[in-house]
């Protein structure tokens, strides 16, 4: 608590000690003279709270004093209690309290009355500094929402009429103050956004809320539309309100909101785009791979078995370059997933090292194995995508070496607890990457050299698509080159170590290789491209399998009208009615048991969405294009034990 100033002006000396003696405590601070002159230098000098001024005085009386400091707006509030010994005569009084004093003690003073009357003026000037103090705060903060660049308004909570408002209204809403002062603030915002602003401070009033944020659309004086963010506080029966204009931040988040818009159209464009080349690409390399697995059980010259180990090559390698296109797409729309799961790592890298063997030994390349014995037998790990990264970093090797060798080395670098950090190094002896064209063989589309394509083929993906793959993984690729001598690409990733996989049984075959026939089982083939038709016809009737055929999904619907089948192979892609419309149909309007009839997607959709909507659909299982026969008698000998046949 800070200290109050007294000032006792006594022209006797012994006065002034007396009052000092009688006054003396810790929350004053006592200022003492015997001249008025040097009073008016103290007063002037310091924040005088209380003055006991004696009447008589020499050359300038009491009275004329405290007209003085009276008179200058810089004393002006000072408490003046007058002390005198002069008569109690009401003129007196009078011509003191005239002067501007607040009360008088009287000689000889009494202990008791002075300190209880300087006690209650003491506390009279406390109140009277913290009043003052109060006003001066109020003053600032009257010239802060005067000046303010937010409209700032106190509000009715009644009726929602405006009590006041700054002048920032005009700049934002071009209205003057006065116009709106007893008008509702509700009718301020744009007609279709009046019952929500409404009910909003509804809500604050009825809630009792201290603060709200709510953002509205204003209409101005010239009927534009302005965006403010409205700060609304509900106190003593008051609303207030602080609305600053958000245009700007408005206008880019609907550019924002456009621009998103017009991506995800171009992505679903894009992704409709893609299934649709996918469908058309992918089915008829389903029937060429279909055919060509038929034409080999026929019999053929040593010139024809060629001829269709070309076509297989060449098929093939057109779906090796619809995957790799296919693949980009679905990592760049975020449509990729990794599933990691217990995998035995050292059955993988023998797998992919067992498939390019024959490939490397065909150019003379000495293809090397080295597996560290610290490998763990299991980790936990997409094992296809893993496949995918080593097959295409050692084909790429193969590819780009003439002569010398191409190793593939796989060591543990780091193990903490159940954790591993495996490095994958694949070195080959070929031509090398120049040291410029190091930072550009990731990109999509991109090669070494300009006349790579030319030379080696292939489309600029497989590294990209490596590279993608490693970083969805969590992994690091790095590659070290020296022209002319050869490269370098390291894979390391952190994997966890667990228990032993117990591997799936085989499918079951006879002993001649061919797969199982099927008993008095009828096949409704849902198809409207005519390979496909006839080698999927082919193949079921080596099962020993009825067939219809339908070229579109009414077909379709029309074939399960007039008669009964165990299960529906249906092409998602068809006429007339596709196949989710057509399996839907299925699902609502036939009655059982037709409605449960097993249904198998034959699509050559890659996309994980599509499956799903497959399966949403009502169809039990998908089967991708192109498909070995054994994935379909296998998914089919599945769903025919699980359901009763139709008969």
């Amino acid at each position: 608590m800070s200290l109050v100033n007294i000032l006792i002006v006594d022209d006797k000396e012994e006065n002034i000690i007396a009052l000092e003696a009688l006054l003396k405590r810790d929350d004053i601070n006592l200022m003492s003279t015997t001249s008025p002159n040097d009073a008016l230098r103290i007063a002037w000098e310091n924040p005088i709270s209380i003055a006991l001024v004696d009447v008589q005085m020499p050359n300038i009386d009491g009275f004329e004093l405290v007209e003085m400091l009276k008179a200058n707006p810089r004393t002006k509030d000072i408490l003046i209690i007058f002390v005198t010994a002069i008569s109690k005569e009401a003129k007196y009084a009078v011509k003191g309290f005239g002067t501007g004093a607040v009360d008088y003690l009287y000689k000889p003073l009494d202990p008791y009355i002075t300190a209880a009357k300087v006690d209650a003026f003491i506390q009279l000037a406390r109140s009277q500094e913290e009043i003052k103090a109060k006003n001066e705060e109020l003053q600032s903060y009257a010239i802060m929402v005067k000046n303010s660049a937010d409209i700032i308004a106190t509000v009715d909570p009644q009726y929602f009429r405006l009590k006041s408002i700054n002048p920032a209204v005009h700049k934002l809403l071009g209205y003057q103050p006065n116009e709106l002062l007893q008008k509702s603030i509700v009718d301020l915002v744009i007609e279709s956004e009046q019952q929500k602003f409404r009910d909003k401070l509804s809500s604050i009033v009825n809630n009792n809320v201290s603060l709200a944020v709510a953002e509205f659309p204003f209409e101005t004086f010239d009927k534009r539309i302005v965006w403010a963010e409205c700060r609304i506080t509900y106190s003593n029966k008051v609303l207030y309100l602080n609305m600053s204009d958000i245009s700007p931040q408005k206008s880019y988040e609907q550019d924002l909101i456009k621009s998103k818009e017009a991506a995800d159209k171009a992505r679903k464009s894009k992704e409709d785009f893609l299934a649709s080349m996918s469908h058309e690409l992918r089915t008829p390399v389903n029937g060429i791979i279909g055919l060509t697995s038929m034409l080999r059980k026929t019999i053929l010259d040593e010139q024809q078995s060629k001829f269709l180990d070309l076509l297989e090559v060449s098929s093939q390698s057109l779906l090796g370059v619809i995957n790799d296109v296919l693949d980009i797409s679905k990592i760049e729309a975020g449509k990729f997933s990794i599933i990691p799961k217990p995998s035995q790592v050292r059955q993988v890298i023998n797998s992919v090292f067992d498939l390019l063997k024959y490939k490397a030994d065909e150019q003379g390349i000495e293809l090397i194995l080295e597996i560290d014995d610290a490998i763990p037998e299991t980790l936990l790990l997409d094992s296809l995508r893993l496949n995918q990264i080593l097959l295409n970093l050692l084909s790429n090797a193969i590819k780009f070496t003439a002569r010398g060798f191409v190793k593939l080395q796989v060591v543990v670098v780091q193990r903490i607890n159940d954790n591993v950090r495996v490095k994958f190094n694949v070195e080959d002896s070929g031509i090398g990457i120049a040291e410029d064209r190091l930072d550009k063989i990731f990109d999509s589309f991109e090669q070494a050299e300009s006349d790579t394509i030319t030379k080696y083929g292939g489309t600029g993906l497989g590294l990209t698509i490596v590279k993608k793959l490693v970083e969805l993984k969590g992994g690091d690729l790095t590659v070290a080159s020296t022209l002319g001598q050869g490269s370098t690409f390291t894979f390391t990733n952190w994997y966890k170590v667990t228990e032993k996989v117990i591997q799936p049984a085989s499918i079951n075959v006879v002993e001649q290789g061919r797969l199982e026939p099927f008993n008095d089982v009828n096949v409704l083939i849902a198809e409207d491209n005519l390979v496909n038709q006839f080698m999927l016809s082919k193949m079921l009737k080596d099962w020993n399998v009825n067939v219809d055929i339908a070229e579109n999904g009414q077909k379709v619907i029309d074939r399960l009208n007039e008669n009964n089948y165990d299960i529906i192979l249906m092409d998602t892609h068809m006429p007339e009615l596709n196949g989710y419309q057509t399996a839907k149909h299925i699902r609502i309007h036939f009655a059982e048991p037709k409605r449960s009839i097993p249904i198998i997607s034959l699509s050559a959709a890659t996309f994980d969405h599509e499956q799903q909507q497959a399966l949403s659909a009502g169809m039990n299982d998908v089967l991708s294009k192109p498909f070995q026969p054994y994935q379909l008698h296998e998914k089919m000998k599945r769903l025919l034990d699980e359901v009763p046949t139709l008969k």
